[in-house]
């Protein structure tokens, strides 16, 4: 992996594991303080039509899924594992999957736009470390287009 898309990585896990992680506890701690809706947790009418009461769950899973998962990556990719491209594209995907459905019941916000390019960037990042961007202009130039 080039050194640029391995400290780019590292840079960009670690802070979406940190800031999820972050954003998991403020919603846990949210849920269990009176009058604390639109200071620390979004209003609970966005809970409507989900299986959630409160936001004590979808702040655990974000830490514990979504924050876990890429902070495994960025020690995976800082250490140069083997397992590292495979545990980005789990964060990856993860958190492209959390915003999708996150988007079904909250109202669009920017920061679920920059997450979401995060994620994408994440996997980008990754397909450019296998080679597999280089490789489709490779074939692409071989077969002349085609």
């Amino acid at each position: 992996m080039r050194r640029w898309i391995r400290v780019a990585l590292t840079a960009l896990t670690a802070t979406i594991g940190l800031t999820a992680v972050a954003g998991g506890a403020a919603l846990l701690v949210g849920s269990f303080a009176q009058g604390a809706s639109g200071a620390i947790v979004p209003d609970r009418s966005f809970l409507g039509g989900t299986p959630f009461a409160s936001y004590a769950a979808p702040g655990l899973l974000l830490a514990i899924v979504v924050g876990g998962t890429h902070i495994v990556a960025a020690v995976l990719v800082g250490r140069r594992s083997a397992a590292a491209p495979a545990a980005v594209a789990v964060a990856g995907f993860g958190l492209l999957i959390w915003i999708f459905v996150q988007m079904m019941f909250i109202p669009f916000s920017l920061l679920q736009a920059l997450y979401f390019a995060a994620g994408l960037a994440e996997l980008g990042l990754i397909m450019l470390a296998l080679g597999l961007v280089a490789q489709a202009r490779t074939v692409a130039r071989a077969t002349g287009g085609r």
